[in-house]
């Protein structure tokens, strides 16, 4: 495979380009100096465990006009700088939220949070955890009651507690216990997911102890056995050295022989601008959301003021202790800015490629470095668009040429590769592809339960949803805008329409806040207008419209814990009225939530939202219903949402784009002519017609 780095490029045109854009993230003597500020409200022998230092980003109603400036070439207004700080007093349940401001060297808030909030996991706490479980001595007494051989690697998978009400008031993890190959004990990429074991530590956080050990049912009810002597099933391996590999596959290099056609601008430490065929960007990253989009703009005009995935759940179908918590809130409960992969040359993004480097916190409030966790690079994806005139044989085709800025983050066992995708035809793309080791637990042989697939001998794996929520603010040529949707639905038989053939499209206008469903039946489609706007051509208001694929609504029934704390996951879209920092659907802090501080509630003030300033949170997912060819591990599965313009344009905005030639493209084959006979008719010297056939 052909790859190569992209050089920094160090000006795209604008008219100013300030050391720290407000919008940008924080940089790295920004998150040292915010902790620092920290430390001093409290007495110096304070330990203090940083989980969240990141921008707080300012008002709308200050960035706009900055925005509006900036673009301008005018003078941007000053704008101080802020950061949200989120930490504990290490070894107690005492988590505190703060702003501060950098601007004036202070702290503006600092406030303790009350019951039943709890801040997200870190790094550092989690590879603690696992180290608590695994030397608890009640723990290994009961790993030796599996007989394992001398030798064997037992590891920890330790999970977010989650909530149904019992004795969850602390902050807690329920860990998952696995074991590498014994019979390969050099192996260090062995799968263990494919050897579960039945013991389940419960580790307090604040105590930084064992508090239970739970057993696992391994039937089909919710029997528990204490461990018994374990039968070593043989590995199940999907490293490429212990595959047999296709001997028949020769390379597909993609080579750009001219660089790429972006161009990425680095706007003090931690900003970047990216422009692309008409266009332009501002591509952020923090602890939670990972990739952030800011004034996303085509041609000049506003689009999206910023898009971001919000969260995301994914809830298991198996109704048996403990496994009935298991509904990862992987942003809210870790971040997708902390589980973000080091993606490498050649390997995870392909052609020319610019890779964005990242700061972070640690535990103690000091940056944290991440290289290229966000790889942004072009593709080709097919035929933009074609015609050939059956009557000439002439064709004229272009190819569909897209931006990707993708980044992929690990949660344990699972991946997701997530982009944002653009094309030459004003249509925007999100696109999650998840892949990985499906989450396994213990089964016994022969046993078969409805809630999960046995994918090898003694290992289950269970059902579930993947639900994620995007945020979009949109900013349609401007930021008072509505939401529509569109249906078709049949003409009934009349005289106007006698053979009962006829239909319309109708647009209903949504006026509330709230949540809504997508309805097949009638092909509704949700539109984003700006009425001020109209189309030069057909006088339509100019506008977007969202294509989401319909999915599988969370089946947790209404009354449960997860559909408390899933506030997104009823409904296909929700449209709220825009207010400052409500940014993640499921709620500010999900790890073990209670629910009630997400989308729903916000969507349940019903305010209006008619040509204003409104936020959509779109969501999507897949149902995962297990199979074998899930293990050892999964092949991709493809979810996308895409945002296509809809009497925006006065035609077909990719007309531009130069056609598609073996010049061009070389490529090694070209096919054959294709010419249909016709007829045509010509008129003659006296106004008649005379049909030729043309071959």
């Amino acid at each position: 495979m052909s790859t190569e780095q992209v050089p920094l490029r160090s000006s795209v045109g604008l008219a100013k380009h300030p050391s720290s854009h407000p919008l940008s993230p924080l940089t790295s003597s920004e998150i040292t100096n915010a902790s620092n500020l920290i430390h001093k409200l409290w007495p110096s022998n304070t330990d203090l465990q940083f989980k969240i230092v990141t921008l707080q980003e300012p008002a709308k109603a200050q960035v706009l006009p900055y925005l509006d400036a900036e673009h301008s070439g005018a003078k941007t207004p000053a704008i101080e700088r802020k950061v949200f700080v989120c930490y504990y007093i290490r070894k107690t349940e005492k988590v505190h939220e703060a702003i501060v401001n950098l601007s004036r060297q202070v702290v503006e808030s600092n406030l303790r949070l009350g019951p039943n909030v709890h801040g997200p996991g870190d790094a550092e706490e989690i590879i603690l955890v696992e180290k608590i479980a695994l030397e608890d001595e009640r723990v290994k007494a009961e790993i030796a009651k599996l007989n394992l051989p001398q030798g064997t690697v037992v590891l920890s998978d330790p999970w977010n507690y989650g909530s149904d009400g019992i004795n969850d008031n602390r902050r807690m993890y329920q860990c998952f216990l696995y074991m590498r190959d014994p019979h390969d004990l050099s192996n260090l990429e062995s799968n263990y997911y494919a050897f579960p074991l039945s013991i389940s530590p419960v580790v307090d956080t604040a105590e930084r102890k064992v508090v239970r050990v739970d057993f696992l049912p391994t039937g089909d009810d919710h029997t528990i056995k204490d461990p018994q002597p374990f039968h070593i099933p043989p590995p199940n391996e999907y490293t490429p050295e212990h595959c047999q590999l296709r001997t028949d596959l020769k390379p597909l290099n993609v080579v750009q022989p001219d660089g790429a056609s972006f161009q990425v601008t680095q706007v003090g430490e931690n900003g970047r601008i990216v422009e692309w065929q008409k266009w332009f960007f501002r591509v952020g990253f923090n602890y939670r959301e990972g990739m952030v989009l800011h004034d996303v703009r085509y041609d000049s005009r506003n689009l999206f003021y910023r898009m971001s995935l919000s969260d995301m759940v994914i809830p298991y179908a198996d109704p048996r202790h403990p496994f009935h918590k298991k509904a990862a809130f992987d942003l809210g409960d870790v971040g997708a800015g902390l589980m973000a992969n080091n993606l490498k040359l050649g390997c995870d993004c392909l052609g020319s490629i610019y890779y964005l480097n990242a700061v972070l916190n640690n535990d103690k409030g000091l940056p944290w470095p991440l290289e290229n966790v966000v790889c942004i690079h072009e593709q080709d994806a097919g035929i933009g668009w074609k015609h050939t005139n059956y009557r000439t044989g002439s064709a004229a085709i272009v190819r569909n040429r897209e931006l990707v800025v993708q980044s992929i983050i690990t949660v344990a066992n699972y991946e997701y590769i997530i982009a944002f995708i653009f094309n030459q035809a004003g249509e925007v793309k999100y696109e999650i592809r998840a892949t990985g080791i499906v989450s396994t637990q213990p089964i016994e042989d022969g046993v078969e339960v409805p809630w999960g697939t046995v994918v090898h001998p003694g290992v289950l794996a269970t059902h579930h949803q993947h639900i994620f929520s995007l945020r979009v603010d949109p900013a349609i040529d401007g930021h008072n805008n509505r939401l529509v949707y569109e249906e078709a639905h049949p003409m009934p038989r009349s005289e106007f329409n006698p053979h009962g053939i006829g239909y319309t499209i109708n647009d209903t206008l949504v006026d509330q806040s709230g949540g809504l469903d997508l309805n097949a039946d009638h092909n509704r489609v949700f539109k984003i207008q700006n009425t001020s706007v109209r189309n030069p051509v057909n006088g339509k208001p100019v506008g977007y419209k969202i294509h989401a694929p319909p999915f599988q609504k969370l089946l947790a029934d209404s009354s449960s814990f997860h559909y408390k704390r899933a506030e997104f996951a009823d409904h296909n879209l929700y449209v709220t009225r825009y207010h400052d920092d409500e940014l993640y659907a499921g709620g500010k802090y999900t790890n073990q939530s209670r629910g009630g501080s997400g989308v729903r509630a916000w969507a349940d003030r019903k305010e209006n939202v008619t040509d204003t300033d409104l936020v959509l949170f779109v969501q999507f997912g897949l149902q995962h219903s297990t199979r074998i060819e899930d293990f050892p591990v999964m092949p991709c599965e493809i979810t996308q949402v895409s945002f296509k313009p809809v009497n925006f344009f006065d035609k077909n905005p990719a007309l531009d784009v130069p056609p598609s030639s073996q010049d061009f493209n070389r490529s090694t084959l070209l096919s054959e002519e294709h010419r249909q006979p016709s007829v045509e008719a010509k008129v003659g010297e006296k106004g008649d017609l005379c049909c030729l056939s043309k071959l």
